[in-house]
């Protein structure tokens, strides 16, 4: 009996050590769909595109900077009526500056200041690394499947399945999820583009949401580029002087 218990031991460790593996090649990997995205500071130009259900458009054009993995700022350069208006990311921290309003207002990751499907935590995403914790992978032969667990009850989602493309280590497709298994909405990454100094990934990401029948959203991404900024940058003070850094 004693020789049986201990076989069984070492099983159950083998067994806890094979998951231990595997959680840390599923974070590895997403830490590198990070990194294949975006450097980790950065400065880039969106478009991001409304569509009805009749076709009516919204367009909007925004500058983004980013530092780390934990501070983002973005600004408005189109309509007329919106430029100038600046968003500032600070971790799960989020503000709208508007030039008439003079002081910036705190907004929420679920909010939507473009309208439409994306929400803020779309607009101004930081790293899936940072947010998520992978808690399954999935071999699909050409891709992997990572199930995505929110660490914090402040993230926009609580559950993200991913699928990713095994070749270039670029997310295809996600679905997001409320806590409750609500499917709110599902994004697909399309048109790998070479940015130069190595930086190739989607320029095109589409959303949908069975919440928002017939409506449609899509992000155009253009200029690509590493840069660094002084931690001022990502200040409540600093937002109205965002413009500077073009």
């Amino acid at each position: 009996m004693t020789g049986v218990r201990s076989i069984l031991l070492i099983v159950v460790m083998l067994l806890y050590a094979a998951a231990d593996v595997l959680a840390l090649d599923g974070q590895s990997i997403l830490e590198q769909v990070d990194r294949n995205l975006a450097p980790e500071s950065y400065e880039m130009y969106r478009k991001l595109i409304n569509v009805e259900p009749d076709g009516k458009r919204k367009e909007f054009v925004l500058y983004t900077a980013k530092k780390g993995r934990d501070s983002m700022v973005a600004l408005f350069l189109e309509p007329s009526t919106d430029a100038g208006r600046t968003t500032l990311r600070r971790g799960d921290n989020m503000w709208l500056f508007i030039p008439d309003v003079g002081k910036p207002i705190r907004i929420t990751s679920l909010q939507s200041i473009v309208g439409g499907i994306f929400n803020n935590s779309d607009l101004m995403r930081l790293e899936f690394s940072t947010e998520y914790n992978v808690e399954a992978i999935e071999d699909e032969g050409d891709t992997y499947t990572l199930s995505l667990k929110a660490k914090t009850g402040s993230v926009a989602y609580d559950r993200l399945t991913m699928v990713v493309d095994k070749s270039t280590l670029l997310p295809l497709s996600i679905e997001a999820f409320a806590a409750s298994g609500l499917l709110i909405k599902k994004l697909r990454y399309d048109e790998i583009k070479d940015f130069g100094d190595g930086i190739r990934r989607p320029s095109v990401l589409e959303t949908e949401s069975p919440l928002y029948k017939g409506y449609k959203a899509v992000m155009l991404f253009a200029n690509v580029e590493a840069r660094d900024f002084p931690d001022e940058v990502f200040t409540l003070n600093y937002m109205p002087r965002v413009k500077e850094l073009r």
